[in-house]
């Protein structure tokens, strides 16, 4: 069962890491939902307080859109290429457009959770709701007592606990918020399915690569990635056990980790810094002598081959 299980999970895995970043952001935002929704049910708690209310509705929008935007930047490894470049090189290579579109690389898959959370939120509307009822304008409504606690009790609607005279406002007040909040998250699908749209399209315009080529590279990343991380894993695994043996005399490995670790015939124990810095960093497509160059790997490959410097 336990291997039944493991296959189908490395089936799932492959699956998923053989599709287009499309497929991964789908999952982040159906995440971000799940997630939305989660927190709506169990966790929102309108204060009902003037001035708390709008606090606490804006940071139950914007909190969590900025967590998700943090973490998105964290677990793109563009980020981490970018920083690489900019401590080893001092971005000395790296032109104003390369910088922009790596830049616009980074942010547009960090901000998908993001924009899903803030969507979603303005869409449900509770967030809106609690934190714009205390500025709704009394004087809008018919006949709408006005007292000194006006602010006060405009702030209690949310909660449904207002004195009884104003009960009878609740649904009125309800649906006015609510039709503002679901305009502008509408207005921010459109203004953001339009941009993206067009940085699509201008992206399209400014490359130089045929699509079929640009496929090419898409793919050729993925795979060296793949393998790289593989051949790392194993590397790092054989110089332990390495040092492990000459610590204990002996070392202790699984049958499978006996058979991979003695194919590794030639294995360079020892890498310098400087090789690891020199496939490490941003790299952005172009040819050497009409040699395509699809990668800092691939760059350091045609270097030690004499085609040039990384």
């Amino acid at each position: 069962m336990a291997a039944l299980i493991s296959e189908n999970f490395k089936f799932v895995s492959l699956f998923f890491k053989s599709k287009d970043v499309m497929i991964f952001n789908g999952l982040i935002g159906l995440g971000t939902v799940a997630s939305q929704t989660a927190y709506n049910i169990f966790a929102f708690n309108c204060p009902c307080s003037p001035k708390k209310n709008y606090l606490y509705g804006m940071a139950a929008i914007g909190v969590p859109a900025l967590t998700f935007f943090v973490i998105g930047l964290i677990l793109n490894r563009s980020t981490w290429d970018l920083v690489s470049e900019c401590r080893t090189r001092g971005c000395r290579k790296l032109t104003l457009t390369a910088a922009s579109v790596l830049m616009g690389s980074i942010m547009g898959r960090a901000i998908v959770a993001p924009i899903t959370w803030s969507v979603i939120s303005l869409l449900r509307g509770e967030a809106y709701v609690c934190a714009f009822s205390e500025f709704v304008d009394p004087s809008t409504l018919d006949h709408f007592p006005i007292t000194t606690k006006t602010v006060e009790i405009m702030a209690q609607f949310p909660c449904k606990d207002v004195p009884d005279p104003y009960t009878i406002y609740t649904k009125v007040i309800e649906r006015q918020l609510q039709y503002e909040s679901q305009l502008l998250g509408w207005l921010l699908v459109g203004i953001v399915s339009l941009s993206v749209f067009l940085l699509l399209c201008l992206k399209s315009c400014c490359s130089t690569l045929g699509y079929q080529q640009e496929a090419y590279w898409t793919q050729y990343r993925a795979n060296e990635r793949a393998i790289f991380q593989r051949t790392a894993e194993i590397h790092a695994k054989y110089n332990a056990a390495d040092c492990v043996k000459n610590f204990f005399g002996f070392v202790a490995l699984e049958n499978e980790e006996k058979e991979v670790l003695a194919t590794c015939n030639g294995i360079k124990s020892v890498i310098p810094r400087l090789e690891w810095n020199r496939v490490t960093g941003v790299c952005l497509y172009r040819e050497v002598e009409n040699t395509p160059l699809y990668s800092r790997l691939n760059k350091w490959d045609l270097y030690s081959k004499d085609f040039g410097d990384c």
